[in-house]
């Protein structure tokens, strides 16, 4: 059963919903009514003694308690001394009447007789607080059966079995779910990849591509099941006694369990309750146990495949291995799940261990999640800390009047510069893919320091160019994705607008149009190659087009943008046009651009300077392996989007757009945001100072020296053509070689020249100079009312004869 709590961190970063341990439902009643029908036996035998005995007796029997009593009391106080032995804190099962741990000696449910082991000792309750101060405390129990079976459960914890997930409830009626319970640890990083295959083991798997390592919170199968990509872990259907185990490789504190189901397509498999336990060997173990009774706890979990589902254990455990044991799981189906597991790490004053990596930035910024509010407010701070480099300004609004924010940071912010190229991040398309939202935040504040510490990189960067950098571009999906929680905002989870929009297949479809105008040779003398319209059908009032998408459009319009990249998040890897097949209906097809050596260039900038990408010991995210390639693909061979910005920006506007997956976790915990920006920090800005590849320049008129507005720049070869901006700067990304260049503008004869790109960092200039021809002459002349030359206006008059 759900139940709902305050926000994990003071942010509200966090929506968090548990479930808590429960007792054996048939064994805990049974001790119950053990004890009680022990102690109602023990009453009549002893109200018939007081019955039939005399005084002699009855003196007899007290000093014979008395003396019992003493003895009780000397083992207690025994018992106590040894604490410090036999204590095992939190990694010990039940509790007794002292509150003392009994010995690491419990045998896993699912193995046969365990061989005794020495483990690592786990740290008690106190000790994980940071004490080493021993409490305990005594409860004295005159009954002597009671105690006698309170004694049996420190030497011999009992393990018990059940089917049925029942909460504890207390004598109000009430569930009873202990204060401590608060979720305040990071996943350990099942999901994020931090956690290698290696580390997984199970009982039985059906496939290798359904082995331990895939029982990842999240992940997704390929296509077809029955592959090595699919998608869960999945025990044996003869597996009687099916367990998932995780080693974390140090002492650790499991404080929680997220559990999803298969990801499939084709079947439909979860577990529906499991036990949890722990073992600092991997041979002894021991179960986790609900707080009031002291029974093994049954956790519920899913009740479909995709929807993530926390259960909060009764109390945390410290151990080095965890095991999820699943009790009971779909009729038909198999034991199948895929997991995140709730950890925090353990001092090891010794060293008995390997230092784990650690996962940290020594840059001064805000890594935390920010909301609508909190984005606001940060953007608003990096303005007045750098008000000369930054301007905040709105491109438009969501469906839900959200604003689209964008910090614009260059000298002179607010105006464009002759020759200063202009450039942009957008992130936040999918609202659920928050990591590119917060790299965006963490940029804008990166930038605003180091160009104050004086940075010649950060300070030729913001000089040469203008950045703008628009973290949000759906931030109704992303407030929907920030109340539900890193973890538990699942797979989809606000990836749409609140219309139900993806974004990023509502942009127009120009390929098909410029397609079957090549096909019928009209491009580019009748159909030209570049900027085409939007078709009649998109710009209708009723037109299913998200205002999110018409803000971004005019933006794009308003400003002439050279690069961009817009990141996403759930995969390493990174896309380039097109991203729609040429062929109709095709799943995946390869459909290159004719700029693909400059897009492969720019993909690859990003991946080869992006330090996830680069580590050659990383797993595959899904169900591909991204690596052999060069972490690099073209977007159609990947799988088909219509409408994409990508494509979009290409054929509409001057803008070359990549898309770059920025990790396998989509919505990443706070403590891993430190890690990210460092393999993310040298490729954001390595991916701008492409900007200044290839040829740039100005057209301008030859008399007046006034730059050309929409001139068309050719380069022999591609076909496709880019235009001058309103004060007649353009730039052309161009790979290294000679290129034969045309410039062109109606009214104008055009001009070519031969452009030489080299290696050497920094556009090369292509300037053109236009004459006029003599009919735009005439129509100057004639719109400003001067008279005409007389051998111009007999050359007119012979030609209007011949004419008539």
């Amino acid at each position: 059963m759900g139940v709902h709590h305050p926000p994990l961190y003071p942010h509200g970063s966090k929506g968090w919903e548990r479930h808590v341990g429960v007792p054996e439902a048939t064994g805990g009643v049974r001790l119950r009514q053990e004890g009680a029908g022990g102690s109602r036996a023990q009453g009549r035998k002893r109200g018939t003694h007081r019955q039939t005995a005399g005084p002699t007796d009855r003196l007899r029997r007290a000093l014979a308690s008395r003396g019992r009593d003493l003895a009780m009391w000397a083992l207690l106080l025994a018992l106590a001394a040894c604490t410090p032995a036999v204590r095992l804190g939190l990694g010990a099962p039940g509790t007794s009447v002292l509150e003392l741990e009994p010995p690491a000696t419990t045998e896993a449910r699912v193995s046969t007789t365990a061989p005794q082991s020495t483990p690592t000792q786990p740290p008690s309750a106190e000790r994980s607080k940071g004490t080493t101060e021993q409490h305990v405390r005594i409860r004295v129990i005159k009954k002597k059966k009671v105690i006698i079976k309170k004694r049996k459960k420190i030497a011999r914890p009992k393990i018990m079995v059940t089917a049925r997930p029942l909460l504890t409830t207390s004598p109000m009626g009430t569930s009873e779910i202990p204060k401590w319970q608060e979720p305040d640890c990071p996943p350990l990083g099942l999901e994020s990849l931090r956690v290698s295959d290696s580390q997984f083991e199970a009982s039985s798997s059906q496939s290798f591509g359904l082995g331990p390592h895939r029982g990842r919170l999240n992940i997704q199968s390929g296509l077809e099941d029955g592959d090595l990509y699919d998608g869960a872990w999945c025990a044996e259907q003869q597996d009687a006694e099916p367990w998932l185990q995780v080693d974390a490789r140090h002492p650790t504190r499991f404080s929680g369990v997220i559990t999803q189901g298969r990801n499939s397509i084709w079947r439909y498999d979860w577990v529906t309750s499991f036990k949890v336990q722990f073992s600092n060997d991997s041979q002894t173990w021991w179960g986790s146990r609900n707080h009031s009774s002291g029974a093994e706890a049954v956790f519920p979990a899913n009740s479909d495949p995709e929807t993530p589902v926390l259960n909060l254990l009764p109390e945390p455990q410290v151990a080095r291995f965890i095991r999820l044991l699943p009790q009971t799981w779909l009729e038909g189906g198999a034991a199948c799940l895929r997991a995140e597991v709730l950890a925090c790490p353990v001092s090891d004053p010794n060293g008995l261990f390997p230092a784990a990596p650690a996962l940290g930035s020594s840059d001064p910024l805000d890594f935390r999640h920010h909301n609508y509010k909190a984005m606001r407010k940060l953007m608003k701070q990096v303005s007045e800390q750098c008000p000369n480099i930054t301007r905040v300004y709105s491109i438009g609004k969501s469906h839900q009047g959200l604003k689209l924010y964008v910090m614009e940071m260059s000298d002179q912010p607010g105006e464009h510069e002759l020759g200063e190229p202009e450039v942009r991040y957008v992130a936040g398309m999918h609202g659920n893919e928050a990591l590119g939202r917060e790299l965006l935040l963490l940029f804008m504040q990166f930038l605003c320091l180091e160009f104050l510490r004086g940075d010649p990189r950060v300070t030729r960067l913001l000089t040469e160019t203008r950045i703008h950098l628009l973290p949000s571009m759906n931030p109704d999906g992303y407030e929907t994705a920030f109340r539900r929680g890193s973890e538990l905002v699942g797979w989809a989870e606000g990836r749409w607008t609140q219309q139900g929009i993806d974004l990023n297949h509502n942009f127009a479809d120009l390929n098909t149009p410029l397609w079957e105008a090549e096909d019928d040779g009209l491009v580019p003398d009748t159909v030209p190659n570049h900027h085409l319209p939007l078709p009649t059908y998109y710009t209708l009032p009723n037109a299913t087009v998200a205002p999110e998408t018409r803000a971004v459009i005019e933006w794009m319009k308003r400003i002439p943008f050279v690069l961009s990249a817009n990141l996403h998040g759930g995969e390493l890897v990174v896309s380039y046009p097109f991203d729609m097949t040429r062929t109709p209906w095709a799943a995946r097809e390869l459909t290159p651009t004719p700029d693909d050596a400059v897009f492969r260039w720019l993909s690859t900038v990003y991946a080869g300077t992006n330090r996830a990408m680069q580590d050659s010991d990383r797993r595959p995210c899904h169900n591909q392996d991204f690596s052999l390639h060069g972490n690099v693909i073209n977007g159609a061979d990947w799988h088909t989007v219509p409408g994409s910005m990508n494509d979009f920006s290409y054929l509409h506007t001057n803008c070359f757009e990549v898309t770059v997956e920025l990790s396998c976790d989509k919505f990443p915990h706070e403590n891993e945001l430190p890690q990210e920006w460092e393999n993310n920090k040298d490729a954001l800005l390595t991916y701008l100072e492409q900007v200044r590849m290839g040829i740039a320049g100005v057209v301008r008129d030859k008399d007046t020296e006034l730059g050309i507005a929409d001139a068309v720049i050719a380069v022999e070869g591609i076909n496709h053509d880019v235009t001058t901006a309103w004060d007649g700067d353009y730039w052309r990304l161009l790979t290294p070689g000679d290129y034969l260049v045309t410039a062109s503008a109606e009214g104008y004869h055009s001009s070519t020249r031969n452009c030489r790109v080299t290696f050497e960092e920094g556009p090369v200039p292509c300037n053109f100079h236009l004459t006029k021809t003599p009919k735009q002459r005439l129509r100057e002349l004639l719109a400003t009312g001067a008279k005409l030359p007389p051998d111009l206006r007999r050359r007119l008059e012979r030609l209007r004869g011949q004419k008539n």
